[in-house]
């Protein structure tokens, strides 16, 4: 675990494709480092803490709980499992964004599983010193999470290339806005077929 994530942290990009196209025993496997990151940082938002992690949602104060807020709050208790489907919707823009490059749609979930299991590292450090310091430093986890994520795509498509990491910025936020795009229209079809 902690070579891969020195690994991860030197040189994302060229590990990562080592990983895909010669020897997959030197990394930690995907899904296995995905959840387990996301445990460390579940683990530590509780200890601390810090109720709302780097997704804020606040319902109405007297409804009844909404099924978006449902949604919400079972994807702030299980950011393992929602990290594996937000993977996915990011997968799908950085297809559309990369599509020249010769990775099919898997290999690229696989490279997310990576960056952002090395993502909810960083959110767990931040976690951590927000716990000590009692400062509210999230925002700046999720800016550094970000910035993070950005350099370990583009570095595994087109390292030499300056568009690459403007590309994967976008691609990434997309990606995460369509993601959350999902639970706001799955829960305003169900709250409205209940009220019927």
């Amino acid at each position: 675990m902690l070579y891969t994530v020195r690994e991860l942290a030197i040189n994302p990009g060229e590990n990562i494709r080592k990983y895909l196209s010669e020897n997959r025993s030197r990394l930690v496997k995907p899904i296995i480092f995905i959840i387990i990151t996301s445990l460390i940082y579940t683990v530590l938002n509780h200890l601390f803490h810090i109720e709302d992690g780097y997704v804020k949602y606040h319902e109405a104060k007297n409804e009844a709980p909404a099924a978006v807020g449902n949604i919400v709050k079972w994807v702030q208790n299980h950011y393992g499992y929602a990290n594996i489907m937000m993977g996915v919707f990011i997968a799908l823009w950085l297809k559309i964004f990369f599509r020249k490059q010769n990775y099919n749609f898997y290999e690229i979930v696989i490279m997310l599983c990576f960056v952002i299991g090395m993502g909810m590292l960083i959110f767990s450090v931040f976690a951590v010193v927000q716990g000590i310091t009692h400062l509210n430093l999230m925002t700046f986890a999720g800016i550094a999470g970000i910035i993070y994520s950005a350099w370990a795509i583009a570095n595994f498509f087109e390292p030499k290339k300056m568009m690459s990491y403007l590309k994967a910025p976008v691609a990434y936020i997309l990606g995460m806005v369509t993601f959350w795009i999902f639970p706001i229209i799955i829960g305003t079809v169900i709250d409205l077929v209940n009220r019927h």
